[in-house]
């Protein structure tokens, strides 16, 4: 095949090479250089095209093929290797002792909070607290589903409140101590 009959028949390609090259990128400038690496790859091998087979995949090809290796690359120079020791976590420190007290003190309010709910609430809100699903709760406890949510938002509701009066009082006891300090 001439230089002319391979230059023509890429020229009638061009606009689905574009928009292949674009739903490949979804980009439109990174589209246009897929679409010129393209062009130059298929001028440049143009003789390693067999007349008689089918030109347009051809020329797919070598786009699909050139766009893949691009991504690739990108992938490794965003891939980081860090070759440094990591001496930090042998030098932190193997020893380190958390102080849990404070958060061990709220969860046990909050059972007492839990623990002083209605049956009717608490039961509902603790299986849900479990992991048992809405439909479970409401087979076990013989009840219709919409009473099973309802109690559970019940329940919560109660729960914030008794939790934002706890600790507003609390809030207010600080206060009062750092004023008179």
């Amino acid at each position: 095949m001439s230089t002319m009959e391979f230059t023509s028949k890429f020229d009638l390609l061009s606009a689905v090479l574009h928009s292949f090259a674009y739903n490949l990128t979804k980009n439109i400038e990174d589209s246009k250089d897929l679409f010129q690496e393209t062009a130059f790859r298929a001028l440049s091998n143009r003789e390693k095209f067999r007349t008689g087979t089918n030109f347009k995949a051809w020329c797919f090809t070598i786009m699909k093929n050139i766009f893949i290796n691009n991504y690739r690359k990108k992938v490794k120079q965003n891939t980081i290797m860090d070759s440094t020791d990591n001496d930090y976590y042998i030098n932190s420190g193997k020893n380190r002792v958390l102080n849990t007290a404070e958060s061990n003190f709220m969860t046990e309010e909050i059972k007492s909070m839990v623990d002083g709910l209605d049956d009717g609430l608490r039961i509902p809100f603790v299986m849900h607290f479990q992991g048992f699903k809405y439909q479970e709760i409401s087979e076990h406890l013989s009840l219709p589903l919409g009473t099973v949510k309802s109690r559970i938002f019940f329940a919560r509701k109660e729960l914030k409140n008794l939790l934002i009066s706890q600790y507003n009082s609390l809030q207010e006891v600080r206060e009062f101590s750092l004023a008179n300090q």
